[in-house]
Formats: C-alpha cells, sequence, structure tokens
C-alpha cells in the first residue's frame, strides 16, 4: 500500500482539474452482476473532493438496493460506500481537506453548521444525511460519473466502486493519526479495517455503547448474528457485559459468535413458545439491554419485549421494510421499558469516527475477525457471491489489485 499512496500523491499535481478515467463496478440493472467499466469522473466542485480509493468492502445495504427490493430501481449505478481513501483534488471553499489526506467516505455527513451538527444530542446533519433516492451531487444536480458521456448515477453520495470519486466534503472523514503511523498505513488490511467500522462497527458499535450502555457484569441479547449483529456484539463485550445471548434463526452462526464474546445462544425456532418469553425465563425476567440488528419487525418487538422491567433498554439498528407497523402492548412501555432508534451508532462521522480509530490502535476492538475474504477489484462479483451465500462477514476489495 504504501507504493500506492505514493504513487497517487505523485500523480495529483497532474490530474487536478482535469475529468480522469478510471475503471469503476457499474450495475447497469437490478440483481445483474456488476460489469468493469472506463468511466469518466469529473473534478470536484465547490465543496466536493475527489478522491482515490484504495479499498472497499460490499455490505448489506448495497446488496438490498442492487436488488432493489421494495424500491424504485436508480440504474445504471455505482454502489459502495465503506472504503479507505486518499483525497485527490479538492473544489473551491473546501478548507479542511487538502489532496494526500486519508479519509472515509461516510454515507451519512457532518456539514457542523446545521442545527443537528450544533447539537450536542443529533448525529443526523439536515444538508447531508444519507438519502438513497438521491444519484446526483446537491451542488448541480448532476452526476459526476459517466460513460460516453451517458450519467452513471451516485449511491449514498459515495460511490466506492470506482477506483476514483467525488463526495461532498461533508461526507469525508479525515483521519489524522493514519498520516502519521507509517506501520498501519502500510497495512492495507488495517487501512480498510478502519473503513469498514463507518458502517457496521460504529451504527451498531455504537448502538451498543453509545445509546444502549450496558454496565459492567449485565446481560445484553442480540438479534441477529451476521456482521451487523457480532458488531453490536462486540460492543457489549468491550462494555464488560457478564451474559451476551445471540438470537439467529441460524444456529451455524453460533460457534463463530462465540469468538465476538457471545455466551449462550438462542434460536427461536428451537422454541414452542416466543422468543422474548424463552429469554425471560434465562435471565429472571429480561436482560438489561437488547440490541436489535436484523430489520424483521418480529425481532424489533421480540428484543423490546424481552428486556426486564423497570431498566431494560432496547435498541433498534435493523432497517424494516417501509409497510411494517411496530406493534406492542402499552404496559410493556408504563412498566418502564425503554425503546430507542440510533442511526450511525450516534456518531457524528467527521466529528467522532477519529476516536473510534483510536480505539482500534489502542487494541480495544478485535477488527481483524470481522474480515473473512479478499477479491480483487476485477472479481467484485464474488463478494457478492459470499455474502449471499452467507459465507463471508466482510470481504476486502483491493482496488490495486
Amino acid at each position: 500500500m504504501a507504493s500506492t499512496v505514493g504513487q497517487v500523491m505523485r500523480r495529483m499535481a497532474s490530474t487536478a482539474g482535469q475529468v480522469i478515467r478510471c475503471k469503476a463496478a457499474v450495475a447497469w440493472e437490478a440483481g445483474k452482476p456488476l460489469v468493469i467499466e472506463e468511466v469518466e469522473v469529473a473534478p470536484p466542485q465547490a465543496m466536493e473532493v475527489r478522491l482515490k480509493i484504495l479499498f472497499t468492502s460490499l455490505c448489506h445495504t448495497d446488496v438490498y438496493f442492487w436488488e432493489a427490493k421494495g424500491q424504485t430501481p436508480l440504474f445504471p449505478r455505482i454502489f459502495g460506500h465503506e472504503a479507505g481513501a486518499i483525497v485527490e483534488s479538492v473544489g473551491d471553499g473546501v478548507t479542511d481537506l487538502k489532496p494526500g489526506d486519508h479519509v472515509l467516505p461516510v454515507f451519512t455527513g457532518e456539514c457542523k453548521e446545521c442545527r443537528h451538527c450544533k447539537s450536542e444530542e443529533s448525529n443526523m446533519c439536515d444538508l447531508l444525511r444519507i438519502n438513497t433516492d438521491r444519484g446526483v451531487m446537491l451542488n448541480d444536480g448532476k452526476s459526476r460519473f459517466s460513460i460516453r458521456g451517458q450519467p452513471i448515477y451516485h449511491f449514498v453520495g459515495t460511490s466506492t466502486f470506482s477506483e476514483y470519486t467525488v463526495v461532498h466534503a461533508g461526507c469525508a472523514a479525515k483521519i489524522i493519526r493514519l498520516l502519521l503511523l507509517t506501520k498501519f498505513v502500510s497495512s492495507a488490511v488495517g487501512f480498510l479495517q478502519v473503513g469498514l467500522k463507518q458502517q457496521f462497527n460504529c451504527s451498531c458499535l455504537g448502538a451498543t455503547l453509545n445509546v444502549a450502555k450496558p454496565k459492567k457484569g449485565s446481560s445484553v441479547a442480540i438479534f441477529g448474528l451476521g456482521a451487523v449483529g457480532l458488531a453490536a456484539a462486540e460492543g457489549a463485550r468491550i462494555s464488560g457485559a457478564s451474559r451476551i445471548i445471540g438470537v439467529d434463526l441460524n444456529s451455524k452462526r453460533f460457534e463463530e459468535a462465540k469468538k465476538f464474546g457471545v455466551t449462550e445462544f438462542v434460536n427461536p425456532k428451537d422454541h414452542d413458545k416466543p422468543v422474548h418469553e424463552v429469554i425471560a425465563e434465562m435471565t429472571n425476567g429480561g436482560v438489561d439491554r437488547s440490541v436489535e440488528c436484523t430489520g424483521s419487525i418480529s425481532a424489533m418487538v421480540s428484543a423490546f419485549e424481552c428486556v426486564h422491567d423497570g431498566w431494560g433498554v432496547a435498541v433498534l439498528v435493523g432497517v424494516p421494510n417501509k409497510d411494517d407497523a411496530f406493534k406492542t402492548h402499552p404496559m410493556n412501555i408504563l412498566n418502564e421499558r425503554t425503546l430507542k432508534g440510533t442511526f450511525f451508532g450516534n456518531y457524528k462521522p467527521r466529528s467522532d469516527l477519529p476516536s473510534v480509530v483510536e480505539k482500534y490502535m489502542n487494541k480495544e476492538l478485535e477488527l481483524e475477525k470481522f474480515i473473512t475474504h479478499e477479491v480483487p477489484f476485477s472479481e467484485i462479483n464474488k463478494a457478492f457471491e459470499y455474502m449471499l451465500s452467507g459465507a463471508s462477514l466482510r470481504c476486502i476489495i483491493r482496488m490495486d489489485a
């Protein structure tokens, strides 16, 4: 990676202000394999930055919108939103980023000017919060990607499945310490691991650490043991929870989950009673905290109803279908159970991501175990196969391979 960084920095002066031709994985149709194409990437406009993507990864969010389930298809499109990158050039008005900076592209930005950004209680930027329906840049309503004059849509403002991409400056979190740690920067896996935190580790690690806030010695139930749920379990482990109960319909996930601190397991299919009753019996009335990571409305209700009355807190992370409705008896709330939601783990992306990097650097986070596969960019469709088959937690996609 060190040689890649050096090569990129030497090219920056010659490419700034120019259209860059590079490779990108384009989704031409919903559910069809991505096609490696030569695309043109326009220079950044005001308050935008153009990034050289070093490594990226596939997330369930990419797959969901690639399949266009329950959504209005927006194709052709370049997906991807987990990556490690270097700033290649900046547009007018950008003052806190410069060419050569190491950044993490983030799908939810931080303008630092709106009421949400100025509030200590919110991380949802009015200007730059995630928008899956917008495939163009805010500045002029146009795409920065094209193929022979045909616009190619962006995805959640990041589009990291391209060797170069353009993002709003508020959607690039600068990671200063990376510039100071030669050993860390030279580690391809290490750099991407930081990038991966912005999605499943920030959303779910933060859901546990920042929202559920389990106390040392407490009990925590995690609903869903995919990559998202395992990050939530990691948060419970870091918090010092003494019992971490994993709930999943696939018992094959249980052994792997032990590596993330999960101590007990429940497969709802193995019981003839509701899962919240099973957990209540296991814990003398319910767990202290629960984190729901599946998006299943029944799992959401169970996660809420399985927490102990008087002090139990349930946190919802999974995204439900648009027509779903959450239903529970009002007495479950009157009996002092608390239901919370979270977005991006309550982290302000530009302000707080460096502190998450510090946790990794200080060995408080064990990220290596999340990465199970690695493929070159030319074989990006294998990453889809791994995820759809359930074979991987996260798969590194090397842009230089």
